[in-house]
């Protein structure tokens, strides 16, 4: 009988393989134009969905949704300076500034969207201060001047206002290397850190100058 038993969960053993060599073929051979080498899971339609979430945690939420607002805010400071600001290299800088950051947002509320999260709302246009718990964030009072503001004024009250911005988003992206865990947020921490910090250089500098 002990035979018997041990012969039934070799076979059942053996036919367990196969159909996992199977299934494993079947997904090698499904390119898809995906490279699945670099997923570092099985085939299993949980560990795929793992997979395509990403391992985060808390800090990685918190990160995405903080900094979309923050990027928010920055990208309707460097509109106002199509209209409001009278140098060139304000306008040039606003422009830049808008053009990292658009995308950034885009990527950060996929992120959210892929774990489950809500991306939050853009507040900007419902007369809603956002400056509380955000290091850097200009309150409603602070938009309203630069927005009332034009000329040298502005640019000078751009580059002051924008300069803290970007402190604020250095220090956030320094929490997230701390205490992230999401891979492609951790980057995009190393890349905060990195071109915001020399955009303070750059603004200091205009501000020398003014």
């Amino acid at each position: 009988m002990t035979a018997q038993r041990k012969l039934v969960r070799r076979t059942a053993l053996a036919v367990t393989a196969g159909a996992a060599a199977l299934v494993l073929a079947a997904c090698g051979g499904d390119d898809g134009g995906h490279d699945m080498g670099s997923m570092n899971s099985d085939s299993s339609p949980s560990a795929s969905a793992s997979a395509k979430a990403g391992d985060h945690n808390d800090q990685d939420v918190s990160f995405a949704k903080e900094m979309i607002q923050h990027h928010r805010q920055a990208v309707d400071m460097a509109e106002l300076a199509d209209s409001r600001a009278s140098s060139q290299e304000v306008k040039d800088l606003a422009a830049k500034i808008k053009g990292a950051q658009d995308p950034e947002i885009k990527t950060m509320s996929g992120w959210l969207t892929s774990w489950g999260e809500e991306v939050p709302e853009d507040m900007s246009d419902m007369g809603h201060d956002m400056s509380s718990g955000m290091p850097g964030m200009m309150s409603t009072e602070d938009m309203d001047k630069l927005d009332k503001s034009s000329g040298a004024e502005f640019d000078k009250m751009f580059l002051e206002m924008m300069i803290k911005h970007h402190e604020g988003a250095v220090e956030m992206a320094g929490d997230q290397k701390a205490d992230g865990k999401y891979g492609d947020a951790m980057k995009l921490g190393d890349a905060v850190i990195t071109a915001q910090t020399a955009e303070i250089e750059q603004m200091n500098k205009m501000l020398d100058k003014s």
